[in-house]
């Protein structure tokens, strides 16, 4: 397994050596692949959309939060469920990254989708229809909060394949697009989540009004069960990557010391990035709602602090959706530098001016300023940060790699949504209270621009493929036999040449005939 070679770069680069340990992608460019534009967009699609199911499940919790504490009163606010029911699908989604990382890469990207996907919809579900043991309130909050694990644990599966099996088929597409449909596909269908989350409960309180508040809150989750049962189908049909069949580490054993020597302060500061993206985010996604219905008073009705709370979500989109063309235009380190310096620049803006801002009759104002500071944040990191996460790393253990950064955000995310209560009680219960997180959040997002600028590398359209080949010659250069990316199930050495010999003479019969 760990035979020395010794090489010279022309070798490595030899496109006709079947022998030879260099990158077969070379021999066949992914984007040069027979394929029709749908053929090529669709694995996309069908790989990131369902972290539209991550938006909308993490966000509807904020409302339905509000919901209980108006239907159980102080059982449930001066419960730790409070804490726990909005706070626990983060602890299964850091859960199941971990364990979905390292499958994605071991058992492939598509068997580890269709498996995180049957997951959200069987808790999903009964999360819906969570009911306590000889039906007491203390025994539904427990059962709520282990189906919101569960859940959690099937959306952890959803980024370290969805995301990463997204990015590598993008390397498909047209190059200068490649970007933009990642972020579509990923954090775009996130934020469009958040979006949808906010919405169904305002309009399920208006419909059911506050009298029928306990059919609302189960249907809002239960509707978490409508996007993977969409999705299901199209994620039956998928094939793994081209570009994972080509340097996969699936049959072989990885060279762990090797992968950290490499890898490590690149994942540190792309993992404490995101740690500091979701602090911030997920932290203001669950608590909007909360801060809006101390603008207004407990006695305000919930549609009208739900609905502003979708006003609110609403500035995520455009955020995003420009957010993905400003990534192709200046590439992601430049974009995520320049939207988090804009974002901590309106949020200390904000911060100051909040006493004003806060005023029942400035809420307009409140929630235009507000949105636009949630929006730079998907300008910058929002929209980037997990398209570096997948695209700095290997193809044979990009899963791992990326499952290790998101899964430190989602840590983030999950000390936000306890330590912002705190932050806001440190305040005392004047404007200062919802001061007192701006002021953080702002400062954070300055010294992640400071991360992104001076630590993270330069990422193009064809990163992917450099970065294996990168990647190669490092492994190479320490003595581990390349030839043993790629290799399939009962494959051999001799057999793995072969087939690539195979596969370099059709390329070459297909461009004479061409």
């Amino acid at each position: 397994m760990f035979n020395r070679n010794k090489k010279t770069k022309a070798d490595a680069n030899n496109d006709l050596s079947a022998n030879s340990n260099s990158r077969t992608q070379d021999l066949v460019p992914i984007a040069d692949l027979q394929k029709t534009r749908w053929e090529r967009l669709w694995p996309a699609m069908a790989c990131g959309s369902g972290l539209f199911s991550d938006g909308y499940i993490n966000n509807v919790i904020g409302s339905v939060s509000t919901m209980l504490g108006k239907i159980y009163g102080t059982v449930y606010t001066g419960s730790a469920a409070v804490k726990n029911i909005s706070a626990i699908t983060f602890a299964g989604t850091v859960a199941g990254m971990i364990i979905f990382g390292y499958t994605s890469d071991k058992w492939g990207r598509a068997n580890t989708l269709t498996l995180s996907t049957v997951i959200l919809i069987v808790f999903a579900a009964l999360g819906a229809g969570a009911y306590g043991y000889q039906g007491t309130t203390q025994g539904l909050f427990a059962a709520l909060a282990a189906y919101r694990f569960l859940v959690g644990v099937g959306i952890g599966g959803e980024y370290p394949a969805g995301s990463v099996a997204c990015s590598e088929a993008s390397g498909e597409l047209k190059a200068g697009t490649r970007n933009r449909w990642f972020i579509i596909f990923t954090n775009v269908m996130i934020d469009f989540g958040f979006v949808v989350g906010a919405f169904i409960p305002y309009l399920l309180v208006v419909i059911c009004t506050e009298d029928h508040l306990r059919a609302a809150w189960r249907i809002a989750l239960g509707l978490g069960v409508v996007p993977p049962l969409l999705l299901i189908y199209l994620r039956l049909k998928l094939k793994e990557p081209e570009e994972f069949q080509r340097e996969s580490m699936k049959h072989v054993s990885i060279p762990y010391g090797l992968v950290i020597k490499h890898y490590w302060f690149r994942l540190f500061v792309v993992s404490l990035i995101w740690f500091i993206y979701d602090f911030s985010t997920y932290s203001f996604g669950i608590y909007s709602s909360k801060i809006l219905s101390n603008i207004y008073g407990d006695s305000a009705p919930l549609s009208q602090s739900f609905g502003w709370n979708t006003v609110i979500n609403l500035f995520y989109i455009p955020g995003a959706v420009g957010g993905s063309f400003f990534s192709d235009w200046v590439g992601p380190r430049y974009a995520l530098a320049i939207g988090v310096s804009l974002q901590g620049i309106v949020g200390f803006i904000m911060s100051g001016l909040y006493p004003t801002l806060s005023q029942v009759k400035n809420v307009p104002a409140f929630v235009v300023v507000y949105g636009i500071f949630l929006s730079l944040g998907e300008l910058g990191p929002g929209d980037n940060i997990g398209l570096i996460a997948s695209k700095t790393s290997a193809t044979g253990v990009r899963g791992q790699y990326y499952a290790v950064a998101a899964a430190i955000g989602k840590i983030g995310a999950f000390v936000g949504t306890y330590v912002f209560p705190y932050i806001e009680a440190a305040g005392g219960k004047g404007s200062a209270s919802a001061q007192y997180p701006f002021y953080v959040s702002s400062s954070l997002c300055i010294l992640s621009a400071f991360l992104a600028l001076f630590c993270l590398p330069h990422i193009g359209q064809d990163t992917i493929t450099s970065e294996d080949l990168k990647f190669r010659e490092y492994l190479e250069s320490k003595g581990w036999d390349t030839n043993q990316l790629g290799l399939r199930k009962g494959e051999n050495l001799e057999d793995a040449t072969n087939r690539r010999t195979e596969a370099v003479g059709e390329k070459q019969e297909e461009t004479a005939s061409s």
